[in-house]
């Protein structure tokens, strides 16, 4: 699935919304409105049958304001750098929201994984860290995995940029595996997140978890965590779905018999009632997980939903014109910088054990990553009752009022 709707106007519409509740200058929002770098790279690669093909990569900077940038390098067939642009950009707010000393980025190559070799992927993630080597660093603009990438796309970026200069700097990359100085937790904590908001929102209408009726659009890593935790807590997990369709069964799926169909498969398709992707997205549900990639929910589909939650799993999973739609239909959408933030969180803890070359344990890190993601989510919530918002514009008030106190002090140079 893939919508346009991604620009630098919807989000600064929504920003808004935000700005009668916090003090912030022109001065601040003059930097926020343009990022600090955008860069467009040729990547020329060898092909297993001797061709060299040229790829299209970017990189985009947004903020450095509270610390050095931080975002995902995503391989995805038709990648824009005004996607990369915006999407930094919520990085930036995110990072402000879980109130940690970084800011945002993004970037990628417009290609689909699916179509090259082992061979070629690792050449194309290799060129990729070459041709930005120079703005790269672990107080400059540290590379994580997001969609087409993963923990092995990792490793080789982080090779690539220390074989040259023959040093062994960790930082700089994380989602990087343990035996590179990766953390624990890095597949789950999106998921850990996008469950603690949900069940949060949940309580807080008096319906509770025990029995409340889930379905989770991109039952990846990230959806499948968040809805093994709500069952864990009671939740009937109705309905999932992958790249190959989708399956519901009305009285909840069993996911550990879902976990060996997956693995024996490849598919979720074929366990229980086969369903289109589109049909989940318009199931009469408590919560629905949004786990793929932004632009699921849109103008062309908003008016299908029947969900009472919208959890955003990941980044801008309902665009601006869909969620002004679903607010007036009293169909909340719980924001991507709340119910994802566990992501950002996770690479905090990753950057700062490759800093210190002190490594805590899966059990720590997990504690580290649930406090963060707590604090936030009681941080929105205050400002939410208290200004009686969404929960969108309470993060956006939150995430402007921290960039803007670093910014107004930093001064502008020269």
């Amino acid at each position: 699935m893939r919508v346009s709707g991604l620009n630098w106007q919807g989000l600064m519409e929504q920003l808004q919304e935000a700005l009668p509740y916090c003090e912030v200058t022109d001065h601040t929002l003059a930097y926020f409105r343009y990022p600090r770098r955008s860069v467009k790279v040729n990547l020329p690669v060898k092909m297993d049958d001797g061709q060299v093909r040229v790829f299209t990569g970017y990189r985009a900077v947004h903020s450095n304001a509270r610390g050095p940038s931080i975002g995902g390098v995503r391989f995805r067939e038709g990648l824009t750098r005004h996607e990369c642009e915006v999407l930094s950009a919520i990085m930036t707010l995110k990072a402000a929201v879980a109130d940690l000393p970084l800011g945002g980025a993004k970037g990628g190559v417009d290609v689909d994984p699916a179509s090259l070799s082992a061979h070629e992927l690792e050449g194309l993630t290799r060129r990729y860290t070459s041709e930005l080597v120079e703005l790269l660093g672990p107080n400059e603009d540290i590379l994580a995995p997001d969609v087409g990438t993963d923990s092995q796309n990792m490793a080789w970026i982080f090779d690539a940029f220390n074989e040259g200069r023959g040093t062994s700097i960790s930082g700089m990359v994380v989602g990087k595996p343990i035996a590179l100085g990766g953390s624990y937790g890095s597949k789950d904590a999106r998921g850990q997140s996008a469950a603690m908001v949900t069940a949060r929102a949940l309580e807080n209408d008096g319906t509770g978890v025990k029995n409340a009726r889930v379905a989770v659009f991109g039952y990846g890593d990230v959806g499948s965590k968040a809805a093994r935790l709500l069952r864990e807590q009671g939740a009937l997990v109705v309905a999932v779905s992958d790249r190959d369709g989708a399956v519901y069964a009305s009285s909840g799926l069993d996911l550990d018999a879902l976990a060996a169909w997956r693995e024996q498969t490849g598919s979720v398709c074929g366990f229980g009632l086969d369903i289109t992707g589109e049909e989940l997205l318009e199931l009469d549900v408590d919560a629905l997980i949004l786990a793929y990639d932004f632009g699921t929910v849109n103008a062309g589909n908003a008016h299908t939903v029947r969900a009472r939650y919208l959890v955003e799993a990941t980044n801008r999973a309902v665009l601006p014109e869909a969620e002004r739609y679903l607010r007036s239909k009293d169909i909340h959408v719980l924001p991507d910088l709340v119910a994802s933030i566990g992501g950002v969180v996770v690479n905090y803890v990753e950057w700062v054990q490759s800093h210190t070359n002190f490594f805590w344990t899966e059990s720590e890190i997990e504690k580290v990553v649930e406090g963060h993601i707590n604090r936030a989510l009681d941080e929105v919530l205050e400002l939410m009752n208290r200004h009686g918002t969404e929960m969108r514009t309470a993060a956006y008030t939150l995430a402007l009022s921290r960039i803007a106190g670093a910014t107004e002090m930093r001064g502008v140079y020269p």
